[in-house]
C-alpha cells in the first residue's frame, strides 16, 4: 500500500510558551496531516534533551522530554494558572526554540504543578509507577542527583553514588525522596499526555513514526545504572566511544562519543535491555525508526580520548542474534532502519534478512561524493524514500549550497523548476517513485530555506531550534498535498480507520 507522511518533530510546533508540545497544536497538526492525505506524522526522539539540545544525547533512553507536556492542558487541570504560565519569558523569536530559557523557567513551573499534584494525585499514578518500574526509579534518582550535584555528569559523584553502592543508594533514595517524586511526576504526565495525543492521532488514521538512536548518552541514567552493559573500565571510564571513519564529507569522521554496547554480556542474558527498550518505543509509536541500523552488523570503536576518529576500527555486532531474541520475545515489530553511510555486503545483507525496510534520500542520488546509489529509478518498493533528513538541508538551501554539477543533474533529472518551486519538484520525485513510503519534511513542504535546517551534524549552538508559523498550516496548503497524493496513488486506506 503506497502511502506518505510528513516530518516535523514536537519542538517544532508553533505554541505559546517556547516550544511545540502534545497540546492542541499538535493535534491541528493531525488533523492538517489527515486533510492533506497523509498516513504519518514522523517525529525525532523524545527524550529529554541533555547538553547540546540534541534529542540523540538524552539523559534516559526510556524517559520523555518534561519541555513537551503542555502548560495549556495544565491549566485546564488547574495546576498552573495562565497568568503563571505568562509570568516567564520564553525567547525573543517565535519561530526559535531558547533552551537555556526553557531550562531555567519550565522548571520553575513545573515546581509549582507539584505542590498541586501532590494535593490530588491522580487514581492512575502509582499503576503508571509500576508499569515503568524496570526504568522510571533509576531516572527519576538520577536526575535528583544531577540536580544536587549541580548538573554534573554521574563520573564525577562521589565514589559509593558513582559505583551505586547499596547503602548510599539507599540513603540518597530517603534523603531525595521529593525531589524523585518530582521526576515521576513529570513522567506521568508525558506519558499520558503523549498517549491521548497518539490515540487523537490513531482514530484520524494517522501513524507515528518514532525515532530510536542506536547508542546512549554517556551522562544517562541508562549507563549509569547499567554500567556492566557498557565498554566501561574499572574505574567507569569508557575505553572506546562511538562514532563513524573518515570519508568523503569529513577527513576527520565523526567523533560522536558514546559508551559502546558490550554485546557478549548482553547476549547472556537475552538483550534484555534492548527487548526493554524496543517494547517501550513499540508502544510509544506505531512504527520505530532505527538509527545507525548498520552498527549492528558491525561498529566503529574510536580511542576514548582521541580527538577526532581516525584511529578507530570496526568491530563485529550482534547482527540478527538480537532481532531474533527480539522478535520472539515481543513479536514482529513494525520498524524501518536507517541504512545510510558507508554499508558493506554483510549489513545489506542483514537489512535483507531482518525484513525490514531501508531508506532512500534524494538529496544523496545526486551527490558524487556518495557509493550508495540514491536514484528513484533504483529503488525496490520495499524501502521508505525521504527528500531529506534532520541532518540535511532544506531542499531549497541544498539547492543553494550543492556543487553546481549537482544541482544541474538534479534539475534535469527530476526536471524541476522554478515556476513550480525546486522543492515540489524534488518532493514529486519522492511520491513518484515506488517506494511503499513517502516521507518529506515540514520545511520542504513550507519551502523554507537553510535557516529552518534542524541540525547540521558535527556542529553545536545552533540546531533543532527551528519552529513552524502559528498561520504556516493553510487549507490551501493541505489541498495541494492531497491532490499529490491523488496524482501519485499515495492516498490512505480509509478502509482501515
Amino acid at each position: 500500500m503506497r502511502s506518505s507522511g510528513i516530518l516535523m518533530h514536537i519542538s517544532s510546533l508553533p505554541s505559546p510558551y517556547g516550544i511545540g508540545t502534545m497540546g492542541k497544536e499538535a493535534r491541528k497538526f493531525v488533523d492538517f496531516l489527515e486533510k492533506s492525505a497523509q498516513s504519518y506524522w514522523q517525529v525525532l526522539p523524545v527524550c529529554p534533551t541533555s547538553y547540546g539540545d540534541s534529542p540523540y544525547q538524552s539523559f534516559s533512553a526510556f524517559a520523555g522530554n518534561p519541555y513537551f507536556i503542555d502548560l495549556g492542558y495544565l491549566v485546564k487541570e488547574r495546576l498552573l494558572t495562565k497568568k503563571e504560565c505568562e509570568g516567564y519569558s520564553w525567547g525573543k523569536k517565535e519561530q526559535e526554540a531558547d533552551y537555556g530559557l526553557l531550562y531555567e523557567n519550565r522548571y520553575r513551573l513545573f515546581r509549582q504543578v507539584y505542590v498541586r499534584f501532590k494535593k490530588r494525585i491522580p487514581e492512575d499514578y502509582l499503576d503508571f509507577c509500576r508499569e515503568q518500574m524496570h526504568w522510571l526509579p533509576d531516572y527519576a534518582l538520577f536526575m535528583a542527583l544531577k540536580d544536587q550535584n549541580d548538573g554534573v555528569e554521574w563520573t564525577k559523584w562521589d565514589h559509593d553514588l558513582k559505583f551505586r553502592e547499596p547503602k548510599a543508594i539507599e540513603a540518597a533514595r530517603e534523603e531525595l525522596k521529593e525531589e524523585i517524586g518530582f521526576y515521576q511526576m513529570l513522567q506521568y504526565l508525558f506519558f499520558r499526555q503523549w498517549y491521548d495525543l497518539k490515540e487523537y492521532a490513531n482514530a484520524k488514521g494517522i501513524k507515528i513514526i518514532g525515532d530510536t538512536p542506536i547508542y546512549v548518552a554517556m551522562d544517562s541514567a541508562d549507563v549509569w545504572a547499567n554500567p556492566s552493559l557498557f565498554y566501561l573500565d574499572e574505574d567507569l571510564t569508557p575505553i572506546d566511544v562511538a562514532g563513524c571513519p573518515p570519508d568523503a564529507f569529513s577527513d576527520d569522521g565523526q567523533l560522536w562519543g558514546n559508551p559502546l554496547f558490550r554485546w557478549d554480556v548482553m547476549k547472556k542474558d537475552g538483550y534484555s535491555w534492548w527487548i526493554l527498550r524496543i517494547a517501550q518505543m513499540a508502544k510509544l509509536f506505531d512504527v520505530v525508526r532505527i538509527d545507525h541500523f548498520r552498527g549492528f552488523d558491525s561498529y566503529y570503536a574510536i580511542p576514548y580520548g582521541d580527538i577526532n576518529a581516525k584511529k578507530g576500527e570496526w568491530r563485529k555486532g550482534p547482527g540478527m542474534d538480537l532481532f531474533l531474541a527480539i522478535e520472539k520475545k515481543l513479536g514482529r515489530q513494525d520498524i524501518i532502519v536507517e541504512d545510510l553511510g558507508f554499508l558493506t555486503d554483510s549489513v545489506h545483507q542483514l537489512v535483507e534478512d531482518s525484513g525490514f525496510p531501508g531508506m532512500k534520500l534524494i538529496q544523496f542520488a545526486f551527490d558524487t561524493r556518495e557509493d550508495g546509489d540514491y536514484l528513484p529509478h533504483n529503488y525496490p518498493t520495499h524501502c521508505v524514500v525521504y527528500t531529506g533528513t534532520h541532518d540535511n538541508d532544506t531542499i531549497l538551501g541544498w539547492m543553494k549550497t550543492a556543487p553546481k554539477e549537482s544541482v544541474k543533474f538534479a534539475k534535469e533529472y527530476l526536471r524541476l523548476t522554478k515556476e513550480e518551486g525546486y522543492h515540489w519538484g524534488m518532493m514529486k520525485g519522492a511520491w513518484g517513485s515506488v517506494a511503499d513510503l513517502a516521507v518529506v519534511t515540514m520545511q520542504d513542504v513550507l519551502g523554507l530555506g537553510s535557516k529552518a535546517r534542524m541540525n547540521t551534524p558535527s556542529t553545536l549552538g545552533c540546531n533543532w531550534k527551528w519552529r513552524m508559523e502559528a498561520d504556516a498550516l493553510s487549507s490551501k496548503l493541505a489541498k495541494k498535498l492531497r491532490e499529490n497524493m491523488e496524482m501519485y496513488g499515495r492516498m490512505p486506506d480509509v478502509r482501515k480507520r
